[in-house]
């Protein structure tokens, strides 16, 4: 019997539910299969720790990877409750992420200088180019820029040329941990950065699920709906008299329960 981990990825859709499995990984000393509805992602994987990945292009592919009998841990919404109940039949153990489920890896609460004052992460994907279409939402508060996983080539130089300091997508964990406010529509990069003691304000995309923003609500964490510039410097101005809630470290945590509930 083997056990997968099945997670969705894409030009679309960006790579926080890709950040959150590493995470799980990060703490499961467990033999697991990562399997990623991108291939490109999948071959990106060793560099976040995890030894095996296998891109599946879709998620009824699963199948045709796994056995009857398997078991599966799904952080996807691409599944629908007649899918759902097929999986359920065909593994023997099967664990569905929660939307909103928080995970995050150890090595982000190891607070570091923070060295720089402002970094904006739009997300991993911008297939629309929002970034550049909206640059005046943060133009003046002339933050580094990390650059994101999916974006096209020609787009990335452009960026560099647009913005004076830019973190490499391999600079992320760098990012993170030396950015004192980050502004981003990434809502794992904002437990994160408030991980790593930072300043995290979140941009609700238009494009993205509001699955996270009752939590983010809870801990204080603010919130711009679209490219609201007026509500951003707003927030920007007065960060320092925000008391953000504090995040715990429970990846471990989790990863027990996992054990519970799989046999790992």
């Amino acid at each position: 019997m083997k056990t997968y981990y099945y997670v969705h990825t894409g030009h679309r859709i960006g790579l926080d539910r890709f950040r959150r499995a590493a995470a799980v990984l990060s703490c499961l000393d467990s033999d697991i299969t990562l399997l990623c509805s991108d291939f490109r992602i999948a071959q990106e994987a060793r560099n976040f720790g995890i030894d095996k990945a296998v891109g599946i292009d879709v998620v009824r592919n699963i199948a045709n990877i796994a056995q009857k009998g398997d078991q599966l841990i799904l952080d996807s919404a691409e599944v629908n409750p007649i899918m759902l109940e097929d999986m359920k039949n065909f593994f023997s153990k099967l664990y569905v992420m929660k939307a909103d489920e928080i995970v995050i890896a150890q090595k982000y609460f190891e607070e570091k200088e923070k060295s720089v004052k402002i970094s904006y992460f739009f997300g991993d994907d911008d297939y629309e180019k929002d970034l550049m279409n909206q640059l005046s939402f943060v133009k003046d508060l002339n933050p580094h820029l990390q650059l994101g996983y999916y974006y096209f080539l020609d787009y990335e130089d452009e960026l560099q040329e647009t913005f004076k300091n830019c973190f490499e997508f391999d600079e992320y964990d760098e990012m993170i941990m030396q950015s004192e406010i980050l502004i981003t529509a990434s809502p794992q990069a904002v437990l994160e950065s408030l991980a790593a003691g930072g300043k995290p304000v979140y941009i609700q995309r238009a494009d993205y699920p509001e699955d996270f923003n009752e939590k983010f609500e809870e801990l204080n964490i603010p919130i711009v709906i679209g490219y609201d510039k007026n509500k951003l410097n707003e927030i920007i101005h007065h960060i320092n008299e925000i008391n953000y809630g504090k995040i715990a470290s429970d990846c471990n945590k989790f990863a027990g329960f996992l054990k519970e509930n799989l046999i790992l």
